[in-house]
């Protein structure tokens, strides 16, 4: 039987890496189907991403043959069955766009994961929950309980495999310690504006400013608020006659857009971490 994987890898730069790594999935029986790969000339970094079929060596051999191969490389690698949608679990606040965008395109098909739960601080958005069958898990957050909290949706977690954490618009800031745990796998989005705008209510300070440029930021978790690094951006034009409820809406549908593209290249394993910023085989 016919499987197919996803590997990717990165590694110091040297001549003939896409020679080894393709003479090692021939020498396995391995039938390339797409490939991509990148050097980063400022780092001397390699990256490569390369789905392959494969009939004549199961998983778990292709897995310890490659982690002697990696060793000589100096790489670090990943595969992943194609067949394997990501285990993931959503978290949300209050604002329910990108919530109902990615339960959509996962209902339709549309996006390669497994949506095992939805963790949220509020209520809101059980019964659309109920709709899709998916558990909900109802987490209070108070300045006093924000650590009891966070233990609590990282069991929830951890209970389910999640390979991917969004944060479709959660309002409470992941403490160090969490997004330490997540590292990598916790996507989220945000607003951006130029100029840039903090605090409470931006799309009215955007309007107060009369901004031509509304956009979003889906990026990685990291403990630098809003910092971690950057997988898709976009941004959709404004002018004069806009309200602020114009502004809001058309944010909020570039937010779900960007998560979802986010998302999808996340979850077929397109994004590659790159320190402080990614490399992404769209």
């Amino acid at each position: 039987m016919t499987h197919s994987y996803i590997l990717t890898l990165s590694c110091p730069d040297r001549l003939g890496l896409v020679h080894a790594v393709s003479g090692f999935l021939l020498d396995h029986g391995g039938n390339i189907e797409e490939a991509a790969q990148y050097n980063d000339q400022g780092t001397g970094l390699f990256f490569m991403r390369v789905q392959f079929a494969c009939e004549s060596t199961d998983e778990a051999t292709l897995k310890a043959e490659l982690a002697t191969f990696a060793e000589e490389h100096s790489m670090r690698w990943s595969l992943h069955a194609t067949s394997a949608a990501m285990k993931t679990v959503l978290m949300v606040s209050k604002e329910g766009h990108c919530l109902n965008d990615l339960l959509f395109r996962y209902k339709s098909g549309l996006l390669p994961i497994d949506i095992r739960a939805i963790i949220s601080n509020h209520r809101d958005f059980y019964q659309l929950a109920a709709s899709y069958n998916i558990p909900f898990h109802y987490i209070p957050v108070t300045a006093a309980t924000k650590a009891q909290a966070e233990a609590k949706q990282y069991e929830i977690i951890q209970a389910e495999g999640a390979e991917l954490v969004v944060l479709a618009r959660y309002m409470q800031v992941l403490s160090n310690d969490l997004c330490t745990k997540l590292s990598g796998r916790a996507i989220n989005i945000h607003h951006s504006f130029l100029p840039s705008f903090k605090g409470a209510k931006p799309y009215y300070q955007a309007h107060d400013r009369g901004v031509k440029l509304i956009g979003a930021t889906a990026h990685y978790v990291t403990a630098d608020l809003d910092e971690g690094p950057i997988i898709e951006q976009d941004v959709t034009r404004a002018d004069h006659t806009d309200t602020v409820e114009d502004l809001t809406a058309r944010g909020r549908d570039t937010e779900s857009q960007v998560l979802a593209r986010a998302v999808k290249w996340h979850s077929e394993h397109r994004v590659l971490l790159n320190g402080h910023k990614t490399v992404v085989f769209r």
